[in-house]
């Protein structure tokens, strides 16, 4: 398919004759045999003067209030995520140099802790209290 570029002039002509309503964009399309559906209508946006085919979107004010709650919500996730990146890169950190001090590796500490929990307040004890807190210790 041969692509046909139009002069800057072309364009503005085109669109003064849609913005003073002499032909509405179809006619004009038809008029100089512009092939594209919505190209006459795309220089209206790009060169006009914002009086025609400008879109407009009107908006309640509740939905104003959940665009802000959901851009809120938003940041607040990221910061958790980067919160739990950081402990993470923490948890590694301290592991490798608490590996190094007990002169082992990481895997070989990996291999023979595999399945134990990371702390010992995994389970509550039977009087409710947690089995790392002083107060469930026995």
């Amino acid at each position: 398919m041969k692509v046909i570029r139009y002069s800057t002039a072309f364009k503005l002509q085109a669109v003064r004759e849609v913005e003073n309503g002499e032909s509405c964009a179809k006619a004009v399309q038809r008029k100089y045999s512009i092939r594209g559906q919505g190209t006459v209508m795309r220089w209206v946006r790009q060169f006009g003067s914002g009086r025609y085919g400008k879109i407009i979107r009107v908006e309640k004010a509740n939905e104003v209030n959940e665009g802000v709650r959901l851009r809120s919500q938003l940041r607040q996730a990221k910061e958790a995520l980067a919160d739990a990146h950081m402990e993470l890169a923490l948890e590694k950190a301290f592991l490798e140099v608490a590996c190094e001090q007990m002169d082992q590796t990481v895997e070989g500490f990996k291999k023979k802790h595999g399945g134990r929990p990371r702390t010992g307040r995994s389970k509550p004890t039977r009087n409710g209290a947690w089995s790392g807190c002083a107060t469930g210790r026995r």
